[in-house]
């Protein structure tokens, strides 16, 4: 994969409604192309791991700037409809880390319990989770998550977290994610379940 600025279409899954998934990417260096994006794909490859329904993904590499991360969330929110938007770098206290910012400008509604889980975490392995700033809020009906920029940091949390995912897309009238119980095992109240 390249990390260019252009957005690229992946798909994946097998069964069930289909999803709209967004990476987005966000690394001055890697926009830039000094080096090769791996936090995307790290992304995408759990996605192949552990969604079972029928998805396709939009992937974005953008510099750390503000007004582009801000447009370009609302476009894959807005535009390409995707019902979850995971980004990935900017979430430290560096001056140019202002991922949480542009998430926070661009939601209609917080949901601080996806980076209060996330830090929790990811405290079990270093003590500088205290650092990130990770948030996600909702735009529409879209979900919007930060996570952490390093594969094995983005694994660490995603595999957990993601629990809870569909169950919120659901509540946001999105499609209906199945998970590949191997990797993640999707929770749902009984309200929310699919009836066979």
């Amino acid at each position: 994969m390249s990390a260019s600025g252009q957005g690229r279409n992946l798909a994946g899954g097998s069964c069930g409604e289909p999803a709209v998934f967004g990476i987005l990417t966000v690394s001055d260096r890697a926009s830039q192309g000094v080096y090769d994006d791996v936090s995307g794909p790290a992304i995408l490859g759990f996605f192949h791991e552990a969604i079972k329904s029928k998805w396709t993904a939009v992937y974005k590499v953008v510099p750390d700037e503000q007004p582009v991360i801000e447009r370009t969330l609302k476009d894959m929110c807005d535009k390409d409809h995707c019902c979850l938007v995971v980004t990935t770098g900017g979430t430290g206290p560096a001056p140019r880390d202002v991922t949480p910012e542009a998430t926070e400008a661009v939601c209609n509604r917080m949901m601080p319990g996806y980076g209060e889980q996330m830090r929790a975490i990811s405290l079990k392995y270093v003590p500088t989770a205290v650092l990130s700033r990770q948030t996600a809020g909702l735009r529409g009906k879209s979900l919007v998550i930060n996570l952490p920029g390093k594969p094995k940091a983005i694994r660490e949390t995603f595999d957990e977290v993601f629990r809870s995912i569909p169950a919120c897309v659901d509540l946001i009238e999105g499609p209906y994610i199945e998970t590949n119980e191997a990797i993640v095992k999707a929770f749902r109240p009984s309200q929310l379940q699919k009836k066979s």
